[in-house]
């Protein structure tokens, strides 16, 4: 081989290898591509939905996490509704956290399919541990979350949901 040609393929070489090891310090620390699985937050995602989440946001009341299941090998999506400290109380549908009461029109359509006295989710009352958020999944009637799971600890959690890449009919940052 010539010399000139030995240095181009050393170059592009160093080229991959500095890109490959970029993409994997990105997907690391920073953003992780997710596939949906099932229907528990239904309405506001859908089996196969593919979602990217940032490992590097501070989590807030309402935002949708990615976590390792306590009990299994899998990891859910969920939406925070109790942060460490906050007392949780879901009294006739109607959510309190920490005494305020909080609309959830994510859940809307869910509840519009009940019949007259039926109630999405249970009455509960729970306080989240220091460490811990409370989650539940937006189809209320078909979610294993924190009702069944118990408060889920920070430590478990992947990332929060950023941004939703497919369908490519629904990009964009999900509500």
């Amino acid at each position: 081989m010539k010399d000139k040609t030995k240095r181009e393929v050393i170059s592009w070489s160093k080229s991959v290898a500095v890109a490959l090891i970029l993409a994997l310090l990105v997907r690391q620390f920073l953003f992780t591509p997710v596939t949906v699985s099932g229907q528990s937050m239904e309405p506001t995602f859908e089996h196969n939905e593919r979602l990217v989440i940032g490992k590097l946001h501070a989590i807030k009341n309402f935002d949708m996490i990615v976590f390792e299941s306590p009990i299994s090998d899998e990891y859910y999506i969920k939406r925070v509704i109790g942060l460490p400290g906050d007392y949780v109380v879901m009294k006739d549908d109607h959510l309190f956290i920490n005494g305020v009461e909080y609309e959830e029109p994510y859940i809307q359509e869910n509840k519009d399919k009940l019949y007259n006295g039926m109630r999405l989710t249970e009455n509960f009352e729970v306080h989240v541990p220091e460490g811990h958020y409370f989650v539940l999944g937006d189809n209320r009637h078909h979610s294993r979350d924190s009702r069944e799971l118990g408060p889920i600890e920070k430590n478990a959690v992947s990332g929060k949901v950023s941004f939703r890449i497919y369908p490519f009919k629904m990009i964009g940052i999900p509500k």
